[in-house]
């Protein structure tokens, strides 16, 4: 079994990222843009999120990305925080915007994440954007980084989903059916599953290609995977106070032939395309 090693190939992205900005200011039609601007919005107190906040600050600051952190109180109302989100899509100053998730409870995400321009959605998840990657196969846009993290991690081992047999479980109907869409537009023949489906075992037994994102650590074990799939683990939880991935790693060491480890995995990869989709929409705004 291979690591696809999520923090080496981050590196290599954020260093594209260097050269891009300083060639790219050297351009004539760049010249008069600033630094790109990246605005997070965070709501609440929760540890793993002030983490991950921290550690996009930090990276974007090494690949000359200004960051510019909205730190708001959990019992902040619904609507203070759409005035945030309103006066960030007003700034012509910031290119990008992300809100940390989790919200809240009472919170809607849904509105929330709407609220964001879609020309700004760092994320890729507004409704408006997500339509656009369902409808078409011309993903030129910003493309979610979670979804772009798994096209940079295949291209790394040179494989081509073309006619091969995918398999993604995941809990939350618009990641699923989005990223098998992405997929199918590379000529993968998808199947998307829920970790209670009944059927599952069966399908992720005929995967060449395995993605799971559900958050059950050690959820998929030998057992269940076909010999030599390649498995791209997404799944975050913390056992102990350390991070687990939905895969039992030593489990599926002799079926596997490659995977992503948790942590150094897909963890510093989606932060490294979530700069990467900051880059896109600097540029897109510079060049207007």
């Amino acid at each position: 079994m291979q690591i696809i090693d999520g923090r080496a190939l981050a590196e290599k992205i954020k260093d594209g990222i260097v050269k891009d900005i300083a060639g790219g200011k050297k351009g004539l039609e760049l010249l008069n843009c600033a630094r790109p601007n990246l605005a997070i919005v965070l709501v609440g107190h929760n540890k793993d999120s002030e983490l991950y906040v921290s550690l996009k600050e930090k990276e974007a600051r090494k690949v000359g990305i200004d960051t510019h952190v909205y730190r708001l109180d959990e019992n902040i109302s619904e609507k203070e925080i759409l005035d945030t989100i309103g006066f960030l899509n007003n700034d012509e100053t910031i290119d990008a915007i992300l809100v940390q998730l989790p919200l809240p409870e009472s919170i809607d995400t849904d509105k929330i994440i709407a609220a964001i321009k879609p020309e700004k959605d760092v994320d890729g998840f507004h409704p408006e954007n997500l339509k656009i990657l369902l409808a078409t196969c011309d993903h030129a846009q910003a493309m979610p980084p979670v979804f772009d993290v798994v096209l940079e991690m295949l291209k790394s081992i040179k494989y081509d989903p073309s006619g091969e047999q995918v398999c993604v479980i995941a809990n939350s109907d618009i990641f699923g059916k989005s990223l098998a869409k992405v997929l199918e537009c590379r000529g993968a023949k998808v199947d998307v599953m829920k970790s209670r489906d009944k059927k599952l075992i069966d399908k992720t037994k005929e995967a060449d290609l395995l993605i799971t994102a559900v958050g059950k650590p050690k959820f998929i074990n030998g057992d269940m995977i076909k010999r030599g799939a390649i498995i791209i683990d997404i799944g975050i939880s913390h056992v102990d106070g350390k991070i687990s991935g939905d895969v039992d790693f030593d489990d599926v060491d002799d079926m596997a032939a490659f995977i992503t480890p948790v942590p150094g995995g897909v963890g510093p990869m989606t932060i490294a395309c979530a700069l990467k989709n900051t880059l896109a929409l600097w540029k897109r705004r510079c060049r207007r």
